[in-house]
């Protein structure tokens, strides 16, 4: 019986998780490990501590209060996290920071047809029959986070995703954008990515509304009968340009701590990374009036939606008229970090993380995956009881102001740059439940690592997280998607990093290998008034035992790297992926008849890596002596990726393996510095590129080969 089938069988006791593990006889080979023997006791003990109904408790008491970030309720939540951190037995610190963010004073939409006649005025209250949350005077009116102010009227064109593509066809088609308001539904890329290119484009002001085609009854039965967004349902969320600079506006690459004087600050009106243009969003309820009396030519295909009318683009038929005031301030928010010191090696880092603050209440997005963090750090406090120390130091950080663009996170990152440099890895969870199916995305070095400790992980379906997870293989993580192209192998799938969560300063910011985890489900109310704990019962977890399936896995991911004898990295994944990605780059420049450009010298340099990585995983799975060396230039090599310089026109990025595409703002692009150059057709920015990357492979060549 193998290790995992052994836990599936002595774990099945969900609703007991506090029950004993049976020692087992034959622990398995584990990569990183000489000897897996005292770690699989650990482990079996973490396991059988994460508790459902606790989790569920806690989720319970999260999400009790609408709590944005910065409100007395998000302070709040910070002192719940600290006390059960400290119970726990980490030594913990609420950590402040003094950030830019905007609060609505008003928001308002007024829609005329071409007879002057008002055709809707809103934004609308979210209701539904029988919510019991929805009434809170607290929940915050549909605005977007980063939005401009301004009082403007125009005649309204649609735009469908608000896709660059979108946004071309409507140029084919003739259609000026200057002084209009562009409506697009939400979908196919990040927010603010519409906003961006609506400014580039000349519009006054955006409209996003959430189309029942993408999230509505065209899915099945809109909350409360099922889980889909209803007809009032609106999707609040961040517009900021997120895709050049995440956290503080007025302040990247500087930590914005209290004692920051005003004087490093940029100015509030002239960011790098704020709209200047008025976006608003909204329900398909007030969105349809619009879109009903729009006229001009019919959509293309593909650009239908499910509300019961033809589409049209534009302009003509309606003009609309919206105010944005917002408030702008300076505004104190909260981080809170638990720390275990290492016992051998304390200045090497393990972190976990998760944002805690939310538009509304956020029951999934992100209190779901506090309270799976609440139940990790429960399981690892037990073993700190029973006398167990990490070798590694580990860290767990719970971040404010995610929502508003990735902020506590960021300045946490900024703040801490030079210590992270010896961080191993980053575990980060985010959207951890909002149904049954598990997937994860990752740093090409640490897939396996995530694939095997699945292994070892129970699951509410019986057997274990893998399997149910394999099982489930056609289902991709299509909201942190990729441009990579798919690798040939029939395991299960580990998606690539972009952004829209914590990992991004860590990664492409400082080079900290790292991991998200999530279990998804059919989720029609994020970021809206909705995402509480009747929704979640109702629909996510009613027995909270997948909370208790993340508290396990993520557990799991700290615990075995923080204990690991050599650090578990697979570089040989990592080269393939690169060589994979060089040719799907250069299929790509063949097809756009750019010439010039000579991919050479940097498949040679992918060789080069994949020949030294091979070596690597030899020493790995054999270490002679002390691993400390080996471990150096491992944790080395993903900051080898690291560009001084940065990408180019947004130089915070620094990773030249990942980032987050420019016209997509979550999804991964890959080798993005030679990859959007080539889609902008600049062939000598993409050999500028190409010689970076050649570079960075063998600066991590060397790395590698000098390990001993």
């Amino acid at each position: 019986m193998t290790f995992s089938k052994l836990l599936g069988f002595l774990l099945v006791a969900a609703n007991a998780p506090f029950g004993r593990l049976a020692p087992q006889s034959a622990p398995p080979s584990v990569f990183g490990y000489s000897d897996f023997s005292a770690e699989a006791k650990i482990e079996q003990e973490f396991l059988s501590v994460p508790d459902a109904k606790l989790a569920g408790e806690e989720l319970k008491t999260l999400t009790s209060a609408p709590h944005m970030a910065a409100t007395p309720e998000d302070h709040k939540t910070a002192d719940y996290v600290a006390q059960k951190f400290r119970a726990a037995g980490l030594e913990t610190e609420i950590v402040p920071y003094r950030v830019l963010l905007n609060w609505p004073k008003v928001v308002r939409v007024e829609a005329y047809g071409a007879n002057g006649g008002q055709l809707m005025t809103g934004p609308t209250r979210e209701h539904v029959d029988g919510d019991p949350y929805q009434d809170d005077p607290r929940v915050v009116m549909p605005f977007n986070g980063s939005s401009g102010s301004g009082d403007v009227t125009g005649e309204v064109v649609y735009a469908n995703y608000g896709r660059l593509e979108d946004f071309n066809e409507l140029a084919a088609q003739h259609i000026d954008l200057h002084g209009k308001i562009v409506i697009a539904r939400y979908g196919g890329n990040f927010r603010g990515v519409k906003v961006f290119i609506a400014e580039q484009r000349g519009a006054a002001g955006v409209l996003i509304y959430s189309d029942p085609q993408d999230d509505g009854y065209y899915k099945g039965d809109p909350w409360p009968d099922g889980p889909w967004r209803p007809e009032t349902g609106v999707q609040r969320g961040s517009v900021q340009y997120l895709f050049r600079y995440p956290g503080d506006p007025q302040t990247p690459g500087v930590a914005s701590t209290p004692d920051l004087p005003d004087s490093a600050r940029e100015p509030a009106d002239n960011t790098g990374d704020q709209p200047h243009i008025v976006s608003i969003p909204l329900s398909y309820h007030d969105a349809a009036p619009i879109l009903q009396a729009l006229k001009g030519p019919g959509v293309p295909q593909g650009w239908q939606g499910a509300l019961s009318f033809r589409y049209h683009l534009g302009p003509g038929g309606v003009k609309v008229h919206l105010v944005s005031q917002q408030d702008y301030q300076v505004r104190t928010i909260w981080d809170v970090i638990g720390k275990i010191k290492g016992s051998q090696l304390p200045d090497e880092w393990v972190v976990t993380g998760n944002h805690r603050d939310a538009w509304v209440y956020g029951a999934v997005d992100p209190n779901s995956g506090t309270a799976a963090m609440l139940e990790e750090v429960h399981g690892v406090g037990a073993l700190l009881r029973q006398g167990w120390r990490p070798k590694r130091s580990m860290l767990f950080c719970s971040w404010d102001a995610e929502e508003e663009g990735l902020i506590g996170s960021t300045e946490w990152v900024e703040q801490y740059a030079k210590p992270l440099e010896n961080a191993v890895a980053y575990f980060n969870v985010d959207v951890a439940v909002s149904g049954p199916d598990f997937s994860a995305a990752a740093v090409p070095s640490l897939k396996q690592f995530i694939r095997e400790l699945t292994r070892d992980v129970p699951s509410p379906k019986g057997d274990t997280v893998y399997e149910q997870w394999k099982r489930n293989r056609a289902a991709a993580d299509e909201h942190r998607g990729s441009n990579a192209p798919p690798m040939d192998n029939n395991d299960v799938h580990v998606g690539d990093l972009g952004s829209g969560s914590d990992f991004t300063p860590f990664l492409q910011h400082v080079g900290v290998p790292s991991t998200d985890i999530g279990s998804g489900g059919p989720y029609g109310v994020y970021h809206s008034a909705f995402d509480d704990f009747a929704w979640f019962t109702a629909n996510a977890d009613p027995r909270f035992v997948y909370l208790q399936e993340m508290a396990r896995v993520l557990g799991l991911e700290g615990i075995r790297m923080a204990d690991t004898d050599v650090l578990p990295y697979d570089y040989v994944t990592y080269a393939r992926e690169i060589a994979a990605y060089l040719e799907g780059a250069q299929k790509k420049a063949v097809d756009l008849k750019l010439s010039s450009l000579d991919f050479g010298p940097a498949h040679e340099a992918a060789s080069r890596f994949l020949a030294a990585a091979e070596k690597a995983h030899a020493l790995q799975a054999a270490p002679q002596g002390d691993p400390a060396a080996l471990n150096r230039a491992l944790r080395q090599t993903e900051a080898d990726f690291i560009s001084a310089t940065g990408l180019p026109n947004r130089p915070w990025y620094k990773h030249l393996i990942y980032a987050p595409g420019e016209y997509t703002g979550y999804a991964a692009v890959v080798i993005p510095g030679v990859n959007e150059a080539i889609d902008a057709h600049d062939e000598a920015l993409a050999a500028q590129q190409l010689t970076a990357l050649e570079q960075a492979l063998d600066r991590a060549t060397q790395t590698l080969d000098a390990a001993r």
